[in-house]
């Protein structure tokens, strides 16, 4: 019963309160949106709609942004959960934007259970049963096909903290008919061949900062999922096939294999930028 008003107050708040026009053409020419189709963009600009809606959007530090860029954030912000539902961030309720990356200061409890505190420079973070912090600088410079969108990074961190007490460690609530053991041995595969690549200082196709922690595994082959699909595809398949089922979305099926443009590029056909296969993996 609830569900059903909730889903109706949504619908009746969407019909009267559209993204307009001329804000949504200039979000949805983005290159992160390529290949979508029309009913798969009609659902972006309804979710972007209430995301902004049920998100407050907390400008710091003198920060003054227009309705473009807060509908930029949001299409960014929504792609994740577009065959997902919009409850998979009914969990949290702000996004807190700095102009360029901020400082951030945290404890944390290392494994042999000792607690340190420092500052980080940061482009963005995921607060435990908090707001979503971003830099407005990187938030723009996302969504370029470069393998990198902090929005997506940091949304992934949210969704991963579902299942986890509030707490972010690579293993999201799965759905459904999706195996929780082979989640397990296919991102601890990869998490630890990462490792092993940054530790021997070898190449890597995909960001080492994967290699950090399990969560940031996660949220790093996110963020390639959307973004340079292939990469993973190519190069760890297995993670790609987990991902393709967590997601709902099969991004390989929509982009091309592309680099990081400048503005004067077409955004439709580029340069093709491979990527070697990194040594000693068979996924």
């Amino acid at each position: 019963m609830f569900g059903f008003l909730r889903a109706r107050r949504r619908e009746k708040h969407l019909a009267a309160n559209p993204i307009p026009d001329a804000l949504w053409r200039e979000a949805e020419r983005l290159p992160l949106f390529i290949g979508l189709n029309d009913d798969e963009r009609r659902r972006l600009r309804e979710q972007a709609a209430w995301f902004l809606h049920e998100k407050t959007i907390t400008p710091l530090q003198g920060l003054e942004i227009d309705d473009q860029a807060k509908v930029i954030l949001a299409a960014q912000a929504v792609l994740p959960i577009l065959n997902l539902g919009f409850d998979a961030y009914d969990d949290w309720h702000e996004v807190v934007l700095y102009p360029a990356q901020f400082v951030s200061r945290d404890r944390y409890t290392d494994p042999i259970g000792v607690v340190h505190e420092g500052e980080q420079v940061l482009a963005g973070q995921a607060r435990p049963e908090g707001p979503i912090l971003l830099s407005w600088l990187d938030v723009a410079e996302s969504a370029w096909l470069d393998g990198w969108n902090v929005v997506i990074h940091e949304l992934a961190h949210k969704l991963d903290m579902r299942d986890s007490a509030g707490h972010a460690n690579g293993r999201p609530p799965l759905h459904k008919g999706m195996d929780a053991g082979a989640w397990k041995r296919v991102f601890s595969d990869a998490y630890h061949h990462l490792n092993r690549l940054a530790d021997s200082g070898r190449y890597s196709p995909i960001d080492l900062y994967a290699a950090e922690t399990p969560a940031e595994c996660f949220a790093v082959f996110s963020e390639y999922f959307f973004e340079t699909p292939h990469a993973v595809a190519d190069h760890y398949p297995a993670v790609y096939e987990q991902l393709k089922q967590f997601y709902k979305q099969d991004p390989l099926l929509r982009l091309p294999r592309v680099r990081y443009r400048p503005a004067y590029e077409p955004v439709e056909f580029g340069p093709i930028w491979p990527t070697p296969a990194p040594l000693g993996y068979d996924a």
